[in-house]
């Protein structure tokens, strides 16, 4: 599962935030880092496509997908959905243990170790907070915007690139200013990345993204995104939009993801969330150059953050 693909941008961001620190100690260490973050994102992934029943991940079955298809061809007993499931969750404890032993040896080997426990120790609660926070979103029916925001800074903003980027800085020894523009600068491009990935989560192309792109809007799962539909929505006193994006809205229906597609097109929504990652985007880019980063590493940055949103940021913008 892990070598199938994906962005890689967690271990691309570690890498960056290693350059713009200086480059000190050894490489290793960065690299390693980066692979151990590999493996929590499997874990990660694994659990997620179960909690949210997705079929395809990586343009091919989820993990838990296939269990149920070995399951079948094999003629096991008992429910191959219960299966499944157990045994996707089994895998992704397996990957989040040997990222905690990849992770765990290389800090040993560091001058630095200390600072990069406290880093990995914290994304990891943080990670698990805003999952846990996504699924009882989902079950209250939520539609708050700040509870969206939290949601989204939790489990993609520190998680994708703030942490990332302070794990590389830790590896180069980075003192505390360097240190915290990095910080700054990843909790901006990071929500920018996780907006839009909601936009494709409700819009994209599973063929591009390979991953389907009705999971979002068959759950109502809380996006940004979507809280920013409903206020508008609320505030044009548009009444079918109100209804299609409520917790009843999409009712598992292909007629009524269609109507929240619409909702969000017609609210503004969608062009609401554009303006923001592109805000969000050149803050994040302003911030990294306060890091005191050189030109190598600044470049690498916006490349960076150019893949995760999807399009070139905006160099200036309002800070976010």
């Amino acid at each position: 599962f892990v070598l199938r693909g994906g962005k890689r941008l967690r271990t691309a961001f570690v890498w960056c935030g290693w350059l713009a620190a200086g480059r000190g100690g050894d490489p290793e260490t960065p690299v390693r880092v980066g692979a151990a973050l590999e493996l929590l994102q499997a874990c990660a992934l694994v659990h997620d496509d179960v909690m949210d029943d997705s079929p395809v991940r990586r343009g091919a079955p989820a993990v838990h997908v296939d269990f149920a298809r070995m399951h079948r061809e094999s003629g096991m007993r008992g429910s191959a959905a219960s299966y499944s499931a157990g045994a996707a969750v089994l895998a992704g404890d397996l990957a989040l243990a040997w990222a905690d032993d990849l992770f765990t040896e290389t800090a040993l080997g560091s001058p630095h170790g200390g600072r990069l426990h406290r880093e990995w120790r914290a994304m990891r609660g943080e990670t698990v907070a805003g999952q846990y926070l996504d699924l009882r979103a989902q079950a209250t029916g939520s539609s708050d915007g700040d509870e969206a925001r939290n949601i989204a800074t939790l489990k993609s903003a520190l998680y994708t690139v703030e942490r990332p980027l302070a794990l590389g800085a830790a590896s180069a020894g980075a003192d505390a200013r360097t240190t915290e523009a990095l910080r700054s600068a990843g909790r901006c491009a990071g929500l920018a990345f996780q907006l839009r990935d909601d936009l494709l989560g409700a819009f994209g192309d599973p063929a591009t993204t390979g991953k389907p792109a009705d999971v979002d809007l068959r759950g109502r799962k809380l996006t940004y995104l979507l809280a920013v539909a409903v206020r508008r929505a609320a505030e044009m006193g548009d009444t079918e939009a109100v209804a299609a994006l409520g917790p009843e809205g999409a009712a598992d229906a292909e007629d009524g993801v269609g109507r929240m597609r619409a909702a969000l097109d017609r609210t503004g929504a969608r062009a609401v969330v554009e303006d923001e990652i592109a805000i969000l985007a050149a803050s994040g880019l302003r911030h990294f150059a306060a890091s005191g980063a050189d030109a190598d590493a600044r470049r690498e940055f916006a490349s960076l953050v150019e893949r995760a949103v999807g399009s070139a940021p905006v160099r200036g913008g309002e800070d976010a």
